[in-house]
């Protein structure tokens, strides 16, 4: 087991990791931009490196400063977290040529899922079910508009090397795609630096399954169920749980049982979440994310396991400490993210937190980095915290859920938390009645 581990992120998950390090009687180094130097992560890690001014791509993301940090700390491993460098092939390569220890899957794994057409393939090989699309980049709008009338419109395109909602348009006609096409690569060669998009069928009233799988790099895997993650705004996630409402124990353990098969097909190591789009009882992939999930907790809530540690340990060369038999689901969970925005514009929120008070009791768990005082950022995620909550049912959940809230105190900046204080009022998130679009039509309704 390795005696010494670099943490290179910030926030609430370096201090989730820095805790199931410490449970494994394992050291733990910080990293920090000037920005982060009185951040929590550093004050509770065994040792700390500053490695940059406050622009991520000067510190959190610059790679030479990560290898010199484990260089000066005698650190043999890194574990990323999420965001960041976690889902960077070539920084993995760099961690493993310094004969350091990445926590999480090989570069081959993360290339191979990295570009969407090609992880689409391979799932597709995999017997994993997929939307039915292009099959690979498209060239100009006229191969766009051939293709998008041969699989019926309404049709998205994509950005190849897309992401957090990027690159992505749709199109109901060939003269909206005459628009959709040229937008898409236009936004894609901005953000990713390429440019390449594909096509794929536009669900109407789809929810957002994502599948948990663990995989110890030598053929074995098991899954840990699914979570929905449908309420999203600008493809980005607001609250998640699991189980799903949407999905039976048949369904759940059908799905389950492909994705597992197919990552140990491939030999995946470690934690790795495999996404769908989920309407009429069919899924299709998405894509699969190698890391770990900002939702995470959910999962470790109905399971009663530390996929932290599961990571470490795998890393390590140790075998997982559990089997397919061993993972039986207990309860319901559920995550909200509570960000620095004000509301009603999401606006970025950063400043100083002069109360914080987080909530507890039985079922309840708030992974945050915030403290009393503490001057959020204004450089970085807007994340402060994560309200998660487990009961024995979804509607004991959401009743232990309604209660947290009232009870989470963070003033002195505005909060996404009034947001979530509405939404428990409304009866199709009390039946469970959403699609990926709900959330987006309720804010326009409520202005």
């Amino acid at each position: 087991m390795f005696n010494k581990i670099l943490i290179a992120n910030r926030g609430e998950i370096a201090l989730r990791i820095h805790r199931a390090c410490k449970e494994m009687g394992i050291e733990t180094v910080a990293i920090h931009s000037t920005a982060d130097a009185h951040a929590m992560h550093v004050r509770m890690a065994d040792e700390s490196v500053c490695v940059g001014p406050p622009p991520a791509g000067q510190s959190y993301l610059s790679i030479p400063n990560l290898i010199a940090a484990c260089e000066i700390t005698g650190a043999e491993a890194i574990h990323p977290g999420y965001g960041f460098l976690s889902e960077n092939a070539n920084f993995v390569q760099i961690v493993e040529d310094h004969g350091l220890t990445f926590i999480g899957p090989s570069s081959e794994h993360i290339r191979l899922m990295g570009d969407k057409i090609t992880a689409i393939d391979t799932m597709k090989k995999l017997g994993v079910p997929c939307v039915p699309g292009s099959g690979g980049g498209v060239p100009s709008v006229e191969e766009a508009i051939r293709i998008a009338n041969e699989i019926g419109y309404p049709v998205i395109v994509k950005a190849t090397a897309g992401g957090g909602g990027r690159g992505m348009k749709v199109a109901r006609s060939d003269a909206e795609m005459e628009t959709a096409f040229g937008s898409a690569r236009s936004e894609a060669k901005a953000a990713f630096g390429n440019d390449e998009v594909y096509l794929e069928k536009y669900l109407e009233k789809p929810r957002h399954i994502e599948v948990q799988v663990f995989g110890d790099g030598k053929g074995g895997a098991v899954h840990l169920g699914e979570r929905d993650c449908s309420l999203q705004r600008r493809h980005q996630k607001v609250l998640e749980e699991a189980p799903s409402p949407a999905i039976d124990a048949k369904t759940r353990a059908r799905i389950g049982k492909t994705c597992a098969e197919a990552i140990g097909r491939i030999r995946y190591s470690g934690a790795g979440t495999i996404e769908f789009l989920y309407e009429d009882g069919e899924f299709y992939f998405i894509e699969m994310n190698t890391r770990l999930q900002v939702e995470h907790p959910v999962t470790e809530a109905i399971y009663d396991v530390d996929l932290v540690q599961e990571q470490i340990r795998v890393a390590a060369g140790k075998k997982m400490s559990f089997t397919q038999e061993d993972l039986v689901p207990n309860g319901h969970a559920i995550e909200c993210r509570i960000n620095a925005e004000k509301l009603p514009n999401f606006q970025p929120s950063p400043g100083r937190v002069r109360t914080y008070y987080a909530p507890g009791g039985l079922g309840v768990r708030m992974d945050s980095a915030v403290y009393d005082g503490y001057v959020i950022p204004p450089y970085y995620d807007s994340l402060v915290g994560k309200l998660i909550v487990h009961a024995r049912n979804r509607e004991l959940a959401l009743a232990r859920l309604r209660r947290a809230l009232r009870e989470l105190v963070i003033d002195g900046i505005d909060t996404t938390t009034p947001l979530f204080h509405a939404l428990l009022d409304e009866p199709d998130i009390q039946a469970g009645r959403y699609n990926i679009h709900w959330l987006e039509k309720w804010l326009a309704q409520e202005g």
